[in-house]
């Protein structure tokens, strides 16, 4: 009888563990504001959050950044529309640069456009907010249950305006993810009276970069530093060419495909810098990272250079290294669902 006991609780025990642990593991989300900037690796990384089975996407912002506003707008209407994320808003950021991008880089949108699978496909227009960015963002904060994760691939002057306008809303705001910034590292401008230290993100507002580094924020930035390990190489296009029987690996091929004249450049080679960022909200582990504290140059010949700063209390997570083979077969696999 006790041997029956012993068994039946043992049963009991097992099932418990089988039923309840793994899927209150499962079930863990995090409740995401996705801010870009319209760019060919923006707009891939928000078709891969599409995708992530971990993600909940509260909302979508576009800064007209390295894209024309309208343009990246309707990409990312479409691309919603395409995988079925019909109930999530896109707002429009009125954010102005200090630094604009290059003409010809912010055209890459409507060139995206233009491609069989976009021209076939109409956006939702219902699902376009009337609010600017900023009250956009200010109204997910209020209305949310929990804190709300900010991935941001583009300028961070949408949040650092929000927060600077709504300080009571920063206990609202989770993870930070932000591609943005050179710490270690060359930067990648290369403009008439500047010395080369800045990443463009930080460039296009330095003074936004440089608030958000003082909020006290959970900041993961994703530099150049560790994007400079992950170009768009010709072997991950093959890989990803042999898995074109899958719809969005075949779009993706396509939207990748227009990066292939900087591949190889002397000066300038196609990185996956925002692709990299949004992996980081599925397979963190596969990251390293250093906690510093930094601040951010606003005038030139630095302007927007991203610097180490020990004792002013900035505190900023600053990711280091990925594992590669892991990363890029993430990448892919999200791509076959």
């Amino acid at each position: 009888m006790k041997a029956i006991k012993n068994f039946l609780l043992g049963v009991i025990i097992l099932f418990t563990t089988i039923s309840f642990y793994p899927a209150t593991a499962q079930t863990i989300s995090k409740h995401v504001i996705f801010d870009h900037d319209g760019g060919v690796d923006d707009l891939l990384s928000l078709l891969l959050l599409t995708q992530m089975e971990n993600v909940e996407l509260e909302g979508v912002v576009v800064t007209p950044a390295d894209c024309f506003l309208e343009d990246a707008t309707i990409s990312s209407l479409k691309l919603l529309k395409m995988t079925g994320l019909t109930n999530v808003s896109v707002a429009k950021s009125q954010a102005r640069a200090v630094n604009p991008f290059p003409t010809e880089w912010r055209a890459q949108p409507m060139v995206l456009n233009a491609f069989p699978d976009m021209l076939t496909i109409q956006g939702n227009n219902q699902q376009l907010s009337t609010l600017p960015a900023y009250e956009f963002i200010a109204s997910k904060l209020r209305s949310a249950n929990e804190q709300l994760t900010f991935l941001i691939t583009g300028p961070c002057s949408n949040l650092a305006k929000t927060l600077g306008t709504y300080p009571e809303l920063k206990s609202k705001v989770g993870e930070v993810i932000w591609m943005g910034g050179a710490v270690d590292v060359p930067g990648n401008v290369r403009t008439h009276k500047h010395n080369g230290t800045a990443e463009w993100n930080a460039y296009w507002d330095p003074q936004a970069a440089a608030e958000l580094f003082k909020m006290g924020l959970d900041i993961k930035l994703i530099a150049l530093d560790v994007t400079n390990s992950v170009p768009v190489s010709m072997n991950f296009l093959r890989q990803l060419a042999a898995q074109k029987q899958f719809p969005l690996s075949n779009l993706a091929s396509q939207f990748w495909a227009t990066t292939i004249n900087t591949i190889p450049s002397y000066e300038y080679t196609y990185f996956m810098w925002d692709v990299l960022s949004t992996t980081y909200l599925g397979i963190p582990q596969t990251f390293t990272s250093e906690r510093a504290e930094l601040a951010v140059r606003t005038e030139l010949p630095a302007e927007g250079q991203t610097i180490r700063a020990a004792g002013n209390e900035n505190w900023v997570h600053i990711v280091k290294t990925v594992d590669r083979e892991a990363f890029y077969g993430y990448v892919l696999g999200l791509l076959r669902r």
